[in-house]
């Protein structure tokens, strides 16, 4: 027996050092390909895990086409109440839907309901349509407006997040495209909408982001599941002054893309706070100007009074730097760069902004001197 319990034990010993390694193999099965935590107001990332990553999206490709939606409403190009007419190739859709029948009618605000609330790709396909005429033309919408926004690695092919060939996005792409639907008042009233019904009654929706029923702060977010994206989702929550964005894509499972999102989340609202940098204007002196009419210039910081983003209880550890040109050439153009501001924090840049000219001061010539040593010599 003895000797069965000391085989037993040196069994388990010779294993401890394979242990750890299943064990990150097993983490990273679980873990999703692409992540990242955004505070919408500033721009700046929290944290990411391969942001730039190029993936297949699912349905959080809605999120461009909600937001083509919400801003042709903006604009007046299309309103809540007008009809819209499912074609054969809209109630043709596959995959979620709410069965819209080819010629039937329903409102635009409900169409945005189903695509919002249980991502329905006929209701999307139907919106779509009508807005541009065909999918097709609204794809080509949907890929110029990711070039405006500057997402410089989304690629649509289709406006629902069905798999295919040259249909990607990235998690800092997303979160970047969230923030900026999150925008739109005139979507607010659906992003939280749990349980509804369409046409009387018969048709039910039920949202497939679980985190509005219970985080503490949402605003809204798009999931989405293929076998080729995996489970994704995007949302957004805020509180107090700050508003984070979390992407998790190529989730394994649909429990998986929540934990990541709320944790990210989590960490954002627990770890980071707002701060408002110092702008030393005694650190702003004239700058010498050649050649010019005037032989200085006032430099002013750009963007004044704007906040950023560090982690709690650590701005007294916040360092400020400020470089300048040793001189300009005239003329000198108002906004013209003349050296740059930086604010840091354990050596990585949290806030950065161009110093400039206050004003403008021309290249000085004949005539102008000329008129200057005039003056001088009227005022003695």
């Amino acid at each position: 027996m003895k000797k069965m319990i000391c085989f037993i034990i040196g069994l388990a010993v010779a294993a401890l050092p394979f242990f750890p390694t299943c064990f990150v193999k097993a983490a990273e099965q679980e873990s999703a390909s692409a992540e990242i935590l955004f505070e919408a107001g500033t721009g700046q990332i929290l944290y990411s895990k391969n942001p730039d990553k190029k993936l297949a999206m699912a349905s959080v490709t809605k999120t461009m086409t909600l937001l083509l939606v919400a801003e042709a409403i903006k604009s007046g190009e299309m309103s809540l109440d007008e009809k819209v007419k499912a074609s054969s190739r809209a109630s043709g859709a596959e995959g979620s839907v709410i069965w819209l029948e080819p010629g039937e009618e329903m409102s635009v605000a409900e169409l945005i309901e189903a695509v919002v609330v249980s991502s329905a790709n006929d209701a999307c396909i139907a919106l779509a349509e009508h807005l541009a005429g065909s999918e097709a033309a609204f794809v080509k919408m949907m890929n110029a407006r990711a070039k405006e926004l500057g997402l410089k690695n989304t690629r649509y092919t289709n406006c629902v997040g069905y798999d295919e060939n040259g249909h990607y996005s990235t998690a800092r792409d997303i979160a970047v495209l969230t923030a900026k639907l999150m925008e739109f008042e005139v979507l607010r009233s659906y992003w939280l909408i749990w349980l509804d019904y369409l046409r009387g009654g018969k048709t039910q929706l039920v949202n497939t982001n679980k985190l509005v029923r219970y985080y503490d702060g949402i605003i809204g977010g798009k999931t989405g599941t293929t076998d080729g994206a995996g489970y994704c989702l995007s949302v957004c929550a805020e509180r107090k002054d700050m508003r984070l964005v979390a992407v998790a894509l190529g989730c394994k499972s649909d429990d998986e893309r929540f934990d990541k999102c709320e944790g990210l989340l989590d960490y954002g609202f627990d770890s980071f706070q707002k701060f408002t940098p110092e702008q030393d204007i005694s650190k702003l002196l004239p700058i010498k100007v050649v050649r010019g009419a005037e032989s200085e210039i006032v430099p002013i910081i750009e963007q004044q009074g704007v906040e950023c983003i560090i982690k709690k209880g650590s701005a007294y550890k916040v360092e400020y730097e400020y470089t300048f040109v040793e001189q300009v050439e005239a003329p000198v153009e108002k906004g013209q760069f003349l050296g740059e501001y930086l604010v840091t924090l354990d050596g990585e840049t949290v806030f950065r902004s161009d110093i400039v000219a206050n004003g403008e001061i021309p290249r000085m010539d004949f005539w102008r001197c000329l008129g200057l040593v005039f003056g001088e010599i009227i005022s003695m």
